[in-house]
């Protein structure tokens, strides 16, 4: 099993960051899509520019504080998590 842990600071206001990186309706900033198709409140589609898709289930949306899914497609089955502090 390979395992990622990344940190990163970023120079703005937490609710903006927050709204970025949980608002699937607006992907524009992400050149690497064509589309997301949003099944429902806990699965969406995100297409690569090629129509390529990856399937995400949220398994859990902490207002402001901790973002987790799963992931996968042919290539990757794994979880992305999120932990956002002030």
């Amino acid at each position: 099993m390979i395992k990622s842990n990344i940190k990163k600071e970023f120079n703005c206001n937490i609710e903006k960051l927050w709204n970025i990186i949980t608002d699937n309706t607006k992907y524009a900033w992400r050149s690497d899509l064509s589309k997301i198709e949003i099944i429902d409140d806990k699965h969406f589609i995100e297409y690569a520019k090629n129509n390529y898709p990856t399937y995400f289930t949220i398994t859990s949306k902490v207002n402001l504080k901790e973002y987790k899914f799963d992931i996968e497609n042919t290539n990757i089955k794994g979880k992305w998590i999120v932990y956002l502090k002030d």
